[in-house]
């Protein structure tokens, strides 16, 4: 029989680890220039493939990891490098420099599907923090019907994190290009405070400070 203590206590900790609040304004800055229909296909993709990555690691625990001799530690580290080199972008604009050398063509599909995989199903939703949180969950969902469970928390996590990057672009029509650049600047420096976060947990966990 399940147990709905640990069912709320598993949402609880996934939604608070996944943060969709927290990831819609970073959203915003990512998908600078994008149209809604290209907005809206970037954050389903984003969530459905962090959904299959989440649900591996509830599955399989921390083996999948340990068969590939990687520690949590160093997941964090190079989760926390890959982060600051977007936020590095995003603070100086390299993004929308870019965007002009390629003249003004639409925003390309293999761009959008990109975007979708890296940054934002992994590392912003399905990071570090996530995963360790749902490796974590699965020790105490060991039969089936638990796991099952426990996957199906998952999905409602993260269709409310796709609800909130859907509804993070209506908030883009009352931006102008002064609070574009502002908003992508701003978000880019705390990617950049995040990201050296994530490498310095990363190092603890390594090296067991």
């Amino acid at each position: 029989m399940l147990n709905v203590d640990l069912l709320v206590n598993a949402f609880t900790t996934l939604l608070v680890t996944i943060d969709p609040p927290g990831l819609a304004p970073i959203f915003l800055g990512l998908t600078v220039g994008m149209t809604r229909p290209q907005r809206k296909q970037v954050a389903l993709r984003g969530s459905i493939i962090a959904f299959c990555i989440l649900s591996v690691f509830a599955l399989t625990g921390a083996s999948v990891l340990s068969l590939l001799g990687i520690s949590m530690g160093a997941f964090r580290i190079a989760g926390g490098l890959l982060l600051f080199w977007i936020a590095f972008e995003m603070i100086f604009e390299r993004r929308n420099e870019r965007k002009e050398k390629t003249s003004e063509v639409a925003i390309t599909r293999d761009h959008i599907h990109n975007i979708a995989v890296f940054p934002l199903a992994l590392p912003l939703i399905a990071g570090p923090g996530a995963i360790s949180a749902t490796v974590l969950l699965s020790g105490s969902f060991p039969t089936a019907l638990e796991r099952g469970a426990l996957i199906g928390v998952l999905a409602l996590c993260l269709g409310i994190l796709f609800l909130s990057l859907v509804i993070a672009e209506r908030i883009d029509r009352f931006l102008g290009n002064t609070g574009r650049a502002i908003l992508t600047r701003l978000l880019g420096v705390i990617l950049a405070a995040l990201a050296v976060q994530f490498v310095v947990d990363g190092v603890k966990s390594a090296f067991a400070f």
